[in-house]
């Protein structure tokens, strides 16, 4: 079956089966490696993507059910102002040690700023409570969100 998508802007269509997890179709179809497979159960958030603009599991989430949506993935986050924003606040903080769970802790940072530009710690803890780290760079992370708040507030990124 033909399903067509919008990824990061980009129209394409894809023959698979609907239930096919988005994950795989990212990943194995469209090349777009960023999103990355963690658990499998949509535990651990290293899955992550946006579904116009609202963060989803992709490894649960069946391609059929992204149809006419707008799929972001860390390739594309960058072009939104909270996803530049939070990028380079990962980068100055230096967020990562071995990185594995960032494009998804990443995207789940990019949408909290992305609907709320001044968030709490317990704001902060909610939207990423679904993303785990193993190597514990929880307040590195919740760092960058509150310096990528700051550059969104000021209108900038530096």
């Amino acid at each position: 079956m033909t399903i067509k998508l919008t990824v990061n802007g980009t129209p394409v269509s894809l023959d698979a089966d609907p239930q096919m997890p988005l994950l795989w179709a990212l990943r194995e179809q469209l090349q777009l490696t960023g999103t990355k497979f963690g658990c499998g159960m949509a535990l651990c958030g290293a899955c992550t993507v946006h579904l116009d603009g609202q963060p989803v599991r992709s490894c649960q989430t069946p391609i059929e059910a992204a149809a006419g949506k707008k799929i972001t993935t860390i390739e594309g986050v960058g072009a939104t102002p909270a996803g530049k924003a939070v990028q380079y606040a990962w980068l100055k903080i230096d967020v990562p040690q071995c990185g594995y769970c960032q494009s998804g802790q990443i995207m789940s940072a990019s949408a909290l700023l992305a609907g709320n530009r001044k968030p709490t710690d317990t704001d902060i803890d909610n939207a990423m409570s679904g993303n785990i780290c193993r190597c514990g760079t929880y307040n590195q992370i919740r760092a960058a969100i509150h310096d990528a708040s700051a550059q969104l507030n000021k209108g900038g990124r530096a």
